[in-house]
């Protein structure tokens, strides 16, 4: 049987990424519900969250609007970090920024943390191609 040599496909244009990139942004009209599922996943995971503080952005060379959310939870580790990462899974359009522990006593099983998420959100219709 004659050995057979893969061929590499050629690298996206600049357009074909640039596209791509926007694809994968969330739906700036959707932020309430990707607020919500923030909560939810937090809820599965178990853990206490009272609110968040909520900051929005733009940036005008990207074109590309910014959610800032920052949740303060309380639970255990493990399950932080659980929510963390499952927060990561279901809206691939987020950042993790930041995530900051604090526990009152050694011994407490509880963690209290400040979790803080982008979300990279479009418009709807995708900028003109320059």
């Amino acid at each position: 049987m004659p050995a057979t040599l893969a061929v590499a496909a050629p690298p996206p244009s600049a357009n074909e990424n640039l596209a791509l990139f926007h694809e994968t942004l969330g739906e700036k009209r959707y932020a309430e519900q990707h607020v919500k599922v923030l909560f939810a996943l937090a809820a599965k995971a178990g853990l206490s969250l009272n609110q968040g503080e909520y900051k929005p952005g733009y940036d005008k060379a990207s074109r590309v609007s910014s959610y800032q959310i920052t949740l303060p939870v309380k639970g255990s580790y493990q399950a932080i970090w659980q929510f963390a990462l499952g927060a990561l899974r279901e809206l691939p359009f987020a950042a993790l920024d930041d995530i900051g522990f604090r526990r009152e006593n050694i011994g407490d099983a509880q963690v209290e943390a400040r979790v803080r998420f982008t979300l990279y959100l479009k418009d709807g219709a995708m900028p003109e191609q320059p």
